[in-house]
């Protein structure tokens, strides 16, 4: 592991391992199947009503206001382009695409995890390093990056577009080899849309 200037921490060996790097493979698999209903069951009017329930429960869209096209072209490109930069270890880049809560749980488990191996750095200080990709971030991000395989989303699975409110959204993820959708959370924060990580795969959610 390095400090914020490159220099590397004799004797403490970073190698963080963030709660919700593995989460997404464990999202693709803990979304609930909604059962069939056994519409043979009711009479004619009943399942007209279901029907329609489910239609709109499928379609988001119909009951709430919809993206325009430019705004929707503007949410998957922010998305892609996080996990581009992970792909491409551009950890700056990265650290601007992430939402302001995600940020700041990043911060504050790698203060903790400094502190706990005996360095004194405060909380603006590894803000500060993580915002320009310094030694903590590469530690951070390397051990991120270690469990989870950007690929898995920008080339191995389906990205459509979910739920749409004035400043959130969703993009639905489905990986080639899962039959459920992960809802990736995207926030407008200062006119930008940014990547909800800790939103999207913290365990507290």
């Amino acid at each position: 592991g390095c400090v914020s200037d490159g220099t590397p921490l004799q004797g403490v060996g970073f190698s963080f391992s963030p709660k919700f790097a593995s989460s997404f493979q464990q999202s693709l698999s803990a979304i609930r199947v909604i059962p069939a209903v056994p519409t043979k069951k009711f009479p004619p009017l009943t399942v007209f009503l279901v029907v329609a329930l489910l239609c709109l429960m499928a379609f988001p869209a119909v009951m709430r206001a919809a993206a325009d096209p430019k705004e929707e072209a503007e949410i998957l490109n922010a998305a892609e382009s996080v996990f581009l930069s992970m792909a491409k270890r551009d950890f700056p880049a990265l650290w601007r695409g992430l939402t302001a809560e995600t940020q700041r749980a990043i911060v504050r488990n790698v203060h903790k995890a400094v502190v706990k191996a005996g360095v004194t750095f405060s909380e603006e200080e590894v803000r500060a390093d993580l915002e320009k990709g310094g030694g903590l971030a590469l530690d951070y991000w390397g051990g991120y990056l270690s469990r989870f395989d950007p690929k898995t989303v920008l080339e191995e699975s389906r990205w459509t577009f979910g739920e749409f409110k004035k400043d959130r959204a969703e993009i639905l993820l489905r990986h080639k080899k899962s039959d459920y959708d992960a809802h990736l959370k995207m926030f407008r924060e200062g006119g930008l849309w940014k990547v909800g990580l800790d939103e999207t795969f913290s365990v507290r959610q």
